[in-house]
């Protein structure tokens, strides 16, 4: 799976967190990472009212999302150069103060960039990915991807980097693979319908075990 970074540039204010945590909500179902949505959208909503509450409302900020190796990159650039944030040891009734500590809870990492003109708040969050193009899920989803790579490439000669198979061809090789299990099956004597039965009440199990 390919993960293009990109960056959008926005007015800091509060009516404009709820949009950027939307679109955060949507790139990353579209990268495959739904399990660490909302971690990211609470670091965008922090990382945003930050910049609104120590720079200004109004301030012209831009938000870039990237990967980095395995670790998903959220960046905040502003003009405040001199409003740097802090890490305070806010206590539970503060109504201030905890927005860099909530992000120091959720994050793998977080720092400061200062450039003349601007300044980069980021954080990054673990994904649970083994490689910076895999999927999360396991180690039974590694396994389908070696099995695809090696199908697409043997089966579907246009595909030129089976390593980063697109959505449409990568659900054409799955289909083909799960095709030629079947003829495998009915050609060694055994019942189709009983094994997808049992491959569907495994593939269920497994995701309720993971959810407990």
């Amino acid at each position: 799976m390919s993960r293009k970074p990109w960056d959008l540039a926005f007015s800091a204010d509060p009516e404009g967190v709820a949009a950027l945590r939307r679109i955060m909500r949507l790139h990353l179902g579209l990268w495959g990472l739904h399990g660490i949505t909302d971690e990211a959208q609470l670091c965008v909503s922090e990382l945003v009212s930050n910049v609104i509450t120590h720079v200004g409302q109004g301030t012209p900020a831009t938000l870039a999302v990237s990967m980095n190796g395995t670790y998903l990159r959220i960046e905040v650039h502003d003009p405040g150069t001199r409003a740097l944030p802090t890490l305070v040891a806010a206590d539970a009734e503060s109504e201030c103060g905890r927005g860099m500590a909530l992000v120091d809870a959720l994050a793998y990492r977080w720092g400061i960039q200062l450039y003349p003109d601007r300044k980069v708040t980021w954080c990054e969050l673990t994904t649970g990915l083994t490689s910076p193009s895999g999927h999360a899920g396991g180690p039974g989803v590694t396994r389908a991807e070696a099995l695809l790579d090696f199908y697409a490439a043997t089966k579907l000669p246009r595909c030129s980097s089976p390593s980063r198979l697109s959505t449409a061809v990568a659900e054409e090789a799955v289909v083909g693979v799960i095709a030629d299990f079947l003829h495998w099956l009915r050609a060694h004597g055994c019942d189709v319908d009983e094994i997808l039965d049992r491959a569907q009440m495994h593939f269920e199990a497994e995701l309720s075990s993971r959810e407990l």
